[in-house]
């Protein structure tokens, strides 16, 4: 999670750099939703056979999520990503506690509705990366150990998105959601289909539109 909030804090600051001089807009938000995904019948008995699935849903649970974006050509498009991760672990079929993140950077489109709204809609690549815990710590390296008690896999994946940004204010606005993540290789699950779905507070800071 940590190495995760790292780098998203990374993309962040890079994006405040170069926005400072060029960006139009500049939007941050908090929100929290839920995930769906493929069920577990989903999953064929050949696929289960050959390690390719697992008969388990990545459904259900609460996810977190931060997002950031910066609209720098006319106005409403440019760049931006996400990050959320499930707040609980959850045990699988094996009864081994795990975690899935997910995070994404994306072109994003976010035309005005009038004078108080906005369309948002993203599509980019990202990954997904499960954690699963072990109760015990490993850790690797010299005279600075990195210490930790889970493993990850990582999986590339694409993301889609459409939002209504709500403005309650000039600045503040209250946006519901619907995220769409084709996962490759996802075989922890029933199948390559994960949808978040939620809503976000956030503030938009040199709001032109």
């Amino acid at each position: 999670m940590k190495r995760l909030f790292l780098l998203f804090a990374a993309f962040c600051v890079f994006f405040v750099v170069t926005g400072i001089a060029r960006a139009q807009q500049m939007d941050v938000a908090f929100g929290f939703g839920t995930v769906g995904g493929n069920s577990a019948s989903d999953a064929s008995l050949s696929e289960i056979v050959s390690g390719t699935a697992t008969p388990q849903s990545i459904g259900g649970g609460g996810y977190p999520a931060f997002s950031g974006d910066f609209l720098f050509y006319r106005k409403y498009i440019g760049v931006g990503g996400n990050v959320a991760w499930r707040a609980n672990q959850n045990v699988n079929i094996f009864s081994q506690p795990y975690r899935p993140i997910f995070y994404d950077f994306n072109a994003v489109l976010a035309p005005p509705i009038g004078k108080r709204a906005q369309a948002e809609f993203q599509a980019g690549i990202g990954a997904e990366s499960v954690r699963f815990y072990t109760p015990f710590f490993t850790c690797s390296g010299g005279l600075f150990p990195n210490c930790t008690d889970y493993s990850s896999s990582n999986h590339f994946l694409g993301h889609f998105a459409g939002a209504v940004r709500l403005y309650v204010s000039r600045s503040i606005f209250i946006r519901p959601e619907v995220h769409f993540y084709l996962v490759n290789n996802n075989v922890e699950f029933a199948g390559p289909r994960v949808t978040r779905y939620g809503a976000s507070i956030g503030y938009s800071f040199k709001n032109q539109f």
